[in-house]
């Protein structure tokens, strides 16, 4: 895994306070994966198993970061939630529904309450802003004209977008981009938001927007997010639970805002080190005394 960038976070102004989970203790989750396990093969011919049978679940109104170096599995393992990967073994359940057993219409219905968001926005060119956020709208019949109209314009006002409805994609920002991709998944009302890296290919003072943005839809409408994600400050910053994968395989799961312990994972360890750090800078200084020097080529804001 690269090393998380700190030069990309002047983000200390967007340290959050601790959110509370928002379900019941008692509820059941979400979002279960029981036993999911996926093997690609290789062109080599050698197996490669990027999913080790694991176990894992997310309640509603979560925000969980998934987190891992390079070939860790996170990608892969967001993508069984949806079934864009469809695993070897083991069941994937969302709201109480086993996605494996579905049909295919079934399935494309269920899917209605996953959106998913991708880190090079997949934005049709040459189609406007409103024509994009409409799309997963108009390819499931049964919407009027005059809903699909009214709940893109809530969709754009939601990520702040709301003048953009005539602009094309190549009029964007990348964070512009990234916001209409989010505003394209939220127009089916769905329960889940899935994130795989989006924000990596986004500029500091734009990750930052993004993730204010996504907490803010979370805290509004009450969506889960699953995010998929390299850097360490995007985990403190916007999640609420963390599974860290090593080689396929869950080694770490704990709250980022709970108490903290002995971490099995240097990158729990490091997570750690950030909340803490985030609680100093937080704690009020005495009477006359300064902020500490910034470390040279370390910008906070």
């Amino acid at each position: 895994m690269q090393a998380f960038p700190y030069w990309r976070f002047a983000l200390r102004a967007f340290a959050h306070p601790a959110m509370p989970p928002t379900h019941s203790p008692d509820a059941p989750p979400l979002i279960r994966l029981e036993g999911v396990r996926k093997t690609f093969r290789l062109p080599n011919g050698e197996a490669f198993d990027a999913v080790r049978p694991l176990t894992l679940q997310i309640h509603e109104g979560d925000v969980f970061g998934l987190v891992g170096k390079s070939g860790a599995g996170k990608s892969t393992l967001l993508r069984l939630v949806n079934l864009l990967e469809r695993p070897d073994a083991g069941r994937v359940l969302v709201a109480g529904r086993d996605l494996t057993q579905l049909s295919r219409a079934e399935l494309r219905a269920a899917r209605q309450q996953i959106g998913m968001i991708f880190q090079q926005f997949n934005l049709i060119q040459n189609a406007t802003v409103f024509d994009n956020v409409a799309f997963p709208l108009r390819i499931h019949a049964g919407h009027p004209r005059a809903e699909i109209d009214a709940r893109v314009r809530e969709c754009l006002a939601l990520v702040g977008l709301a003048e953009k409805t005539d602009s094309y994609p190549a009029q964007l920002s990348g964070g512009q981009k990234q916001r209409v991709a989010i505003a394209r998944a939220l127009a089916p009302r769905p329960r889940v938001l899935l994130c795989d890296e989006p924000t990596s290919a986004l500029d500091s003072e734009t990750t930052r927007a993004l993730l204010q943005t996504l907490r803010e839809i979370n805290q509004k409408i009450g969506v889960t997010i699953v995010i998929v994600t390299y850097e360490l400050p995007v985990v403190e910053m916007l999640c609420r639970q963390v599974a860290i994968l090593e080689k396929g395989q869950l080694v770490e799961q704990f709250a980022v805002d709970g108490q903290a312990g002995e971490r099995s994972t240097v990158l729990g360890r490091e997570i750690d080190e950030l909340v803490r750090r985030r609680a100093r800078e937080a704690a009020p200084r005495p009477p006359g005394q300064s902020a500490r020097a910034v470390p040279q080529g370390v910008a906070y804001a």
